[in-house]
């Protein structure tokens, strides 16, 4: 988010239906996601790595276009379009093999409790933290705030 305006939770369901509108022009499964009140972490599985671009342009296209949510924002930006609610730019990394995508995991259901909203991963609504306990992956009491010391080497931003 431009300037880190806390939106998303509000917007929820419009974000949800964002990745939606990108997933029925692109081929590409969400695989996993956090999202925070003001920015979001997820890895893609793409078929085709040239499309990632233009998924996150039709992301921030649809949710702009839909939100009720505006900003005052500089002549230049209204002048090319922009509502001032995303950043120009997205930071992407492309997984390397099986312990770079598990580091990577990590880092994207840990977020919820390195940002102090909640003090167990478990509890925090908008990740898919659930969706790897059911797959195995984690134990449902996975890191919480008293043992994320646990959890090192995970600064990727």
């Amino acid at each position: 988010m431009e300037n880190r305006k806390n939106i998303l939770f509000d917007n929820i369901n419009l974000l949800r239906q964002s990745f939606k509108y990108a997933m029925s022009r692109y081929s590409f499964e969400l695989y996993a996601i956090v999202v925070l009140d003001n920015h979001l972490h997820f890895i893609l599985k793409l078929n085709d790595i040239n499309t990632f671009p233009k998924i996150i342009r039709d992301i921030k296209y649809y949710f702009s276009i839909h939100t009720s949510t505006r900003y005052d924002i500089s002549k230049s930006k209204l002048k090319k379009g922009e509502k001032g609610i995303w950043q120009r730019r997205f930071y992407d990394h492309v997984i390397r093999d099986e312990n770079d995508l598990y580091k990577h995991l990590d880092y994207i259901h840990f977020n919820p409790i390195k940002h102090q909203y909640v003090n167990n991963t478990k509890e925090f609504p908008y990740s898919s933290f659930k969706k790897f306990v059911k797959l195995g992956y984690y134990d449902e009491s996975w890191c919480n705030a008293d043992d994320k010391y646990l959890i090192t080497n995970l600064e990727l931003e």
